[in-house]
């Protein structure tokens, strides 16, 4: 056992009921005060702790880490050290916040300069992403866009089922939660014997999604296997890839997604590491046919994760419009990472790759608006009495997730975004 999870841990920091950061979670993010700088931290109930602070005053010797590790805007230079020093830095925090450990806690002008209220700081965007890719893996959801945009009958593509189908995003525009987006503008072909149009998108859409970063891979030309993918699988966050669907169906052919996609992904500022979320492990879903055997992978590698997305209308209460779980995608994390290096492609850290829409077996738990008002036509009722077939101006949507099993939750926190209107 990973002595971090241990589920007997209790900290000597007040930890709130149903709180997301229990001390058997220990997330790592980037945060900010007004009157600190920018730096690492990790969060326990409603306190972040300041590891730069901690490294300073001596709590993290003997550790491979400097302190520009955690001096720093981004977890990059942290994550260069590998799994192992993750592994044991996680450790490390446990112990000196578990109740029975009294080397900090009794140093109350120590506990002053580590801890800091969650409510007084800014979370920054977690790493410097360099590549971002996006793939296509719940089979739910692969079969309910193909049932409506082609043929009900053959809903999936010939190659789908073989392998995890991705493309590659734009990482600049991913932003944290709580960073606004403006609804953007694009061609759509909204009659089809018509000219194209230019003008702000009318089925701006949500996706829910989750995401991981990556340690540093192997040189360019060496392959991951899926024996050791994990050990190059940082933490995962929440991901609300937005889309401009009405963009997206003009211009997707026949390279795929572009300015539809581009404009915005909001992610979570809190990464929980997969070391976090080893007590949850699920079996994967039946693969058929049988993958190749580079694919083949026998330890269960789906995580079951409790998904949620609600939509908040301006001046209005919110409302939960999905229930979803990461164990329903078809193709795990350790086979996406596979195929994207089975070619010699090499992987950094911080590089960060999506998940895909997640969508389960019953309407209620379908990862996007395109399927949740299937296709505008089921449109979603709201607490303010208002309907939903895709996002409206001055929304709020917000994604939350967490992992719960034996009376321990593991969360995400949320990720919130608001949807402005178009800035012409």
């Amino acid at each position: 056992m990973i002595p971090a999870n241990n589920p007997n841990l209790k900290s000597w920091v007040e930890v709130p009921q149903n709180s997301d950061f229990p001390i058997q979670n220990i997330p790592f993010g980037v945060f900010k005060t007004e009157h600190l700088t920018p730096r690492v931290g990790s969060r326990i109930g409603d306190s972040v702790i300041d590891l730069k602070s901690m490294f300073v005053l001596g709590y993290l010797e003997n550790l491979p880490f400097h302190l520009e590790d955690f001096d720093t805007t981004s977890l990059n230079n942290m994550m260069r050290r590998g799994k192992k020093a993750v592994r044991e830095l996680r450790n490390r925090i446990s112990k000196l916040f578990d109740a029975n450990f009294p080397d900090l806690q009794n140093n109350e002008h120590h506990v002053s300069q580590v801890l800091v209220d969650a409510n007084t700081v800014e979370m920054l965007l977690p790493a410097e992403i360099g590549d971002y890719t996006d793939f296509y893996s719940s089979r739910e959801h692969a079969t309910n866009v193909g049932t409506m945009f082609r043929d009900p009958n053959n809903a999936l593509l010939p190659n789908w089922l073989w392998l995890p189908v991705g493309y590659h995003g734009r990482s600049s525009s991913i932003i944290p939660s709580g960073v606004d987006i403006h609804r953007p503008m694009g061609q759509t072909k909204p009659n089809p014997d018509e000219n194209p149009i230019f003008g702000p998108s009318q089925r701006v859409d949500f996706e829910l999604e989750m995401a991981f970063l990556t340690f540093d891979g192997k040189p360019l030309g060496q392959r991951i296997k899926t024996e050791e993918a994990e050990d190059y699988i940082f933490g995962l966050c929440l991901f609300n890839d937005w889309s401009a669907r009405d963009i997206q169906q003009w211009e997707y052919v026949p390279l795929g997604p572009f300015l539809a996609k581009n404009f915005a992904s909001s992610i979570s500022a809190w990464i929980v590491t997969l070391d976090a979320l080893e007590p949850f492990r699920v079996d994967n879903p039946k693969q058929e046919p049988e993958v190749l055997s580079y694919l083949k992978y026998d330890k269960p590698a789906s995580y079951d994760i409790h998904l949620q997305v609600a939509i908040q209308p301006q001046n209005a209460a919110e409302t939960v419009v999905c229930n979803s779980n990461f164990k329903y995608m078809y193709w795990t994390m350790v086979q996406q990472l596979t195929h994207h290096t089975v070619n010699g492609c090499n992987i950094r850290r911080g590089d960060m790759l999506g998940s895909g829409t997640i969508s389960g077996p019953t309407p209620d738990s379908y990862g996007s608006m395109l399927e949740l008002a299937w296709k505008g036509t089921k449109p979603l009722q709201m607490s303010d009495g208002t309907e939903r077939k895709f996002i409206n101006d001055n929304d709020t949507v917000i994604m939350r997730g967490h992992c719960e099993k034996n009376g321990i939750r593991i969360g995400f926190g949320e990720v919130r975004t608001k949807l402005l209107p178009v800035v012409e």
